[in-house]
């Protein structure tokens, strides 16, 4: 088994401001440096590189015993160090602190985490920070904030949590997405939603699909369960776009599969392919002020159904690219 990662410190403080340069050449004064416009989001990224690094610790507390999924939790913390570099743009340099041992990188005895279950723990407390700065963010790190947010969910599933199932009950689709729109959509976030009013669509037409390859049990149950959050989040994006005088986006008479579906195997990867790609439509609609919050719910629901049906979800879901 290979030893635990050593927890890498990075510093928070290359997000601080440039400095001025000042000297001579060939005689001639230095033109001074042209500043560079502030970051908006500095508060937010060093409150979220904050909060990275103690979830780290937290990993690092936990592989430090030696634990027998030491692998699982190595991999997970990979993803970490994935979100760190995301959220900051470009990766500070490691402080002085990069060589401690992982027993020392805790923050305290009585603050890390133990078990699995308390990483379980750790990582939905940090999604919902995550959550709580959607609001103030730029549209680039709101994107990265519900993805990251929504890896965070799905890491707390592969640790053992229960609290999110990964088809919740249509009702509670249906109210995160109908909201009343208080006047004409922006073209901008009425074409975002366009985007995944036609990214449901197309789930609605796979998992009808999926359903008639599945046998009768947890599985088709599992199938009929998404069939319908997708329904009741596909309506509640028509009725939004509606209000907001848009007409929405017309299912196709039918769809292109991405590979034949034969049997229950083929239908589950089907399933994990159409949650993943709706997890790219919402990781572009948590840009849009407006719908943050439902976008989030639904990148999140989504990662988490596309961990289920067996997807190898990467660190940020719905990014292409690093923000």
């Amino acid at each position: 088994m290979p030893a635990p990662a050593r927890r890498t410190f990075l510093a928070l403080g290359a997000l601080a401001g440039l400095q001025s340069l000042t000297g001579c050449t060939g005689g001639h004064p230095a033109q001074p440096a042209r500043p560079q416009a502030e970051d908006p989001d500095r508060p937010l990224r060093l409150r979220q590189l904050a909060a990275t690094d103690a979830l780290l610790a937290d990993y690092d507390a936990v592989l430090a015993a030696g634990p027998a999924d030491a692998d699982r939790l190595g991999a997970l913390r990979e993803d970490l160090l994935q979100h760190r570099e995301a959220l900051a743009r470009t990766p500070p340099p490691p402080s002085p602190s990069a060589s401690a041992s992982p027993a020392a990188a805790a923050a305290s005895p009585s603050t890390a985490a133990r078990t699995s279950a308390d990483l379980a723990a750790a990582e939905l407390r940090t999604a919902d920070l995550r959550l709580a700065d959607l609001a103030a963010a730029s549209p680039g790190l709101a994107r990265t904030l519900a993805s990251v947010a929504a890896s965070g969910a799905a890491h707390a599933a592969a640790l053992g949590d229960t609290t999110a199932p990964p088809s919740p009950a249509p009702s509670a689709s249906a109210s995160a997405s109908s909201s009343s729109s208080p006047g004409p959509l922006p073209a901008a976030d009425a074409e975002a939603l366009q985007t995944a009013l036609a990214a449901e669509h197309a789930a609605v037409y796979g998992y009808g699909v999926v359903g008639a390859f599945l046998p009768a049990g947890p599985q088709r149950e599992d199938a009929r369960g998404a069939y319908a959050a997708h329904q009741a989040r596909r309506d509640g994006w028509q009725r939004l776009l509606t209000a907001g005088g848009a007409s929405p986006t017309a299912a196709a008479a039918g769809y292109r599969l991405p590979f034949q579906v034969k049997d229950a195997p083929t239908a589950a990867r089907l399933a994990a392919h159409l949650e993943t790609q709706l997890t790219a439509a919402y990781a572009d609609l948590a840009a849009t002020p407006a719908l943050r919050a439902q976008a989030a719910a639904a990148l999140r629901e989504s990662a988490l159904r596309a961990a289920h049906w067996g997807a190898d979800l990467p660190a940020l879901p719905g990014l292409a690219v690093e923000q």
